[in-house]
């Protein structure tokens, strides 16, 4: 459930009205929704509250730190892949302490601030890593507890750009390979292997493959603890996901259910990892449309979002909805592809849609992006990025500033030699 509706045919965010919010903030803008926000939060974490367990928030689906500070007062931690998104974590206010890291690609400053910043847990994913935090740790004199992120080569019904689970994916380690790497770990001074982890894929809408993985995990929790390795933690991941158009996943209370019938005799802390079941229908894009084009075979509407703000129809062929602010019910309907400015044919938001008849100065709103928009914004065809706005009740509050021009070209430098 989210908090965008229509009231007298005028789209709300909340107490808020998306045409009132164009006019404070302009277009585009991200509208993120306080009470949806909380309400998934606790809709995913209560399920669990029976047992020990961390709800560490995915920092990449949304990083804006207004949002993290929001995850952090409802007593949230959060998963991240990367120093920067620590960082933000911080600058948010977050607890350290409930931060797990994961991602192939560490580097050694990387682990050296998680280190200092005193985290849960690595989500170690190769022999190489674990053994750069074991020199880490010996340089910083600081301990860190890992886990090994193991992949079980469960098919998660998903798009294969975010698969991660199988075989092929760059992510995770084989569970023979993790038995012998478990052992490696035990006998680092440094290093306290604590914990076991596994993430087989984002957006998917059936139990069966987090029920088939667990079952695999539990299954090598024994062998571990047949070796003495003493596993305290469980990283289920994230990856549940929402309804775009016509999914239907599984309510969080149901996929709850399904991983504790599995994992609660174990008698281990939780962690899980959900980002876009959190924030996806949690936010929306908020456009103007500038032009409408006639073509010899279809119809164009032009709006003023682009692909560089919404990156995932150009990516992965993802569907979203696309609203009216203004619904009038005796709207003309034709397929058109609701496109942006961008100079590249991947540029749209909706292909062959059916959509009622726009005229330029109308707004639409886009649906379902809070996850993966605006934290995979970029400034392609030097486009600021832009503002992004949190409503509560009847307030709109600014949490990023649209970019400016001027920031476009902060930071760079041009060198003397081209100065005569």
């Amino acid at each position: 459930m989210h908090y965008f509706d229509y009231r007298n045919d005028d789209l709300y965010c909340e107490d808020v009205p998306l045409r009132r919010i164009a006019e404070q903030f302009g277009t585009p803008c991200y509208v993120y929704s306080h009470s949806t926000l909380t309400r998934h939060f606790q809709a995913l974490d209560e399920p669990f509250s029976g047992i020990p367990h961390f709800t560490c928030y995915s920092v990449k689906a949304c990083s804006n730190i207004a949002i993290l500070r929001l995850i952090s007062n409802l007593g949230g931690g959060f998963d991240i892949v990367s120093g920067g998104e620590l960082f933000r974590v911080v600058s948010a206010g977050g607890d350290p302490a409930k931060v797990v890291y994961s991602g192939v690609g560490k580097t050694r400053e990387e682990i050296r601030y998680a280190l200092e910043q005193g985290i849960l847990l690595f989500n170690v994913e190769s022999e190489a890593e674990l053994l750069t935090i074991e020199e880490e740790c010996a340089a910083t004199g600081k301990k860190a507890r890992i886990a090994l992120r193991v992949n079980p080569e469960v098919d998660p019904r998903t798009h294969p750009y975010i698969a991660t689970g199988l075989r092929e994916a760059k992510f995770g380690i084989s569970p023979d390979k993790a038995v012998a790497l478990y052992r490696r770990a035990r006998e680092m001074e440094m290093v306290e292997p604590a914990g076991i982890d596994c993430h087989i894929g984002s957006q998917l809408t059936q139990t069966a493959p987090f029920v088939e993985a667990m079952t695999r995990l539990v299954e090598l929790i024994g062998r571990l603890r047949e070796e003495g390795v003493n596993i305290r933690y469980l990283d289920i991941g994230g990856g549940l996901g929402i309804t775009y158009r016509d999914e239907r996943p599984p309510l969080p209370r149901e996929y709850a259910e399904e991983i504790l019938s599995v994992v609660r005799h174990l008698g281990l802390t939780l962690i899980l990892e959900p980002g876009r079941v959190i924030v996806g229908n949690a936010g929306i894009i908020l456009a103007r449309v500038l032009y409408h084009k006639e073509g010899s075979d279809k119809k164009f509407v032009i709006v003023d979002a682009a692909m560089n703000d919404c990156i995932r129809p150009s990516l992965y062929g993802a569907y979203h909805d696309i609203r009216p602010v203004r619904r009038l019910p005796e709207a003309e309907i034709a397929a058109a592809d609701m496109v942006g400015p961008i100079c590249e044919s991947g540029d749209f938001l909706a292909k062959n849609r059916p959509l009622p008849v726009l005229k330029a100065g109308d707004l639409v709103a886009v649906m379902t992006a809070g996850a993966y928009c605006a934290s995979m914004a970029s400034n392609y065809n030097s486009r600021p990025r832009a503002a992004e706005v949190l409503v509560k009740g009847s307030d709109a509050f600014l949490i990023r500033r649209r970019e400016t021009r001027e920031d476009l070209v902060r930071g760079e430098e041009i060198p003397a030699f081209l100065k005569i």
